[in-house]
């Protein structure tokens, strides 16, 4: 039995003619009396009875009718789900995210996510970019927004945005005053970094832009997360340089300063599998890339500011 048996009978049920029903499923009459026929013959019953050019259900017919109905209808159904899944319309997606996109364009992705996705059931998960990268190759998320270094070779990066790294201090600091400070200028200061983690994680970033400015920076203290090396910042224990979007992270006493130009910079990378990529993490990087299109630029255009400035 196949499924246009199903529908051929449904029609013929309905229509209780068999040239109708042929007019309705755009084929010849003599064909669908002939699948009837293999219908019946397969089931071993009756399901019309026809005289005089007149068609009527018999009783295992008119059961039959029901159960058929209710078959169609449950795989019209699946089909529907089926491109909508496809479509990345519907389903579920987990997504890790580093905590200097917290309170900046995570909730305004997530937003703009579930506007356009209704039916996909997003989770939102803080974690380092090692930690994403662990996350992944597990299937635990199905697509992270991370910062360089992620070397893996079973995984994408994509680039979405690029920004500037800035100095976070307290703002009793005497550098607090400066509109920009030179990169140099934190030679003596203490630093407030995170622990480093192979192969090379965020700290090392910030030792190596600290490097070719021509020091090493003397670390004082590592804080776990972002939110605790900006309160020990601003509490006057350090400094430490962030991406430009960590401003919408601002603990009492703690400001953040421009590096003068030429200021180095970090990028918001998307990370995902390479194999067959989901239609979820597809349409979630369409939304990532408008959001960011749209509210992204502040951090360009406050780096070719500072470029003009300079």
């Amino acid at each position: 039995m196949e499924l246009r048996h199903l529908r051929y009978f449904v029609a013929v049920a309905e229509e209780l003619h068999f040239t109708r029903a042929a007019e309705r499923l755009h084929i010849a009459q003599p064909p669908l009396s002939q699948q009837i026929r293999q219908l019946e013959d397969e089931l071993g019953v009756a399901l019309f009875t026809r005289a005089h050019r007149r068609v009527h259900l018999t009783e295992a017919g008119r059961s039959f009718l029901g159960d058929a109905r209710t078959i169609l209808a449950r795989v019209d159904q699946a089909t529907t789900e089926a491109r909508r899944v496809a479509r990345g319309e519907t389903g579920a997606l987990a997504v890790g995210f580093v905590a200097s996109t917290t309170y900046g364009l995570v909730p305004a992705l997530a937003q703009e996510f579930r506007h356009r996705h209704p039916a996909v059931r997003i989770s939102l998960s803080e974690l380092s970019t090692e930690e994403q990268v662990v996350a992944l190759r597990a299937g635990t998320i199905h697509v992270g927004l991370g910062r360089p270094p992620a070397d893996d070779p079973s995984l994408r990066a994509d680039p979405l945005l690029e920004e500037p790294l800035e100095v976070a201090l307290s703002a009793t600091h005497r550098l607090a005053r400066e509109r920009a400070i030179p990169l140099r200028a934190l030679a003596e200061e203490p630093f407030v970094l995170f622990p480093r983690r192979p192969p090379r994680g965020w700290a090392d970033v910030i030792l190596e832009h600290c490097r070719s400015a021509g020091f090493s920076p003397a670390v004082v203290q590592e804080a776990q997360e972002l939110s605790t090396a900006l309160i020990l910042v601003a509490a006057g224990l350090g400094v430490t340089l962030v991406a430009a979007s960590a401003r919408t992270l601002h603990p009492p006493g703690l400001v953040y300063r421009p590096l003068s130009a030429p200021a180095p910079v970090t990028e918001l990378i998307a990370l995902y599998r390479r194999d067959p990529v989901p239609p979820s993490v597809t349409a979630f990087l369409e939304v990532a890339r408008s959001v960011l299109a749209r509210n992204g630029t502040r951090f360009t255009r406050r780096r070719r500011t500072q470029a003009k400035q300079s």
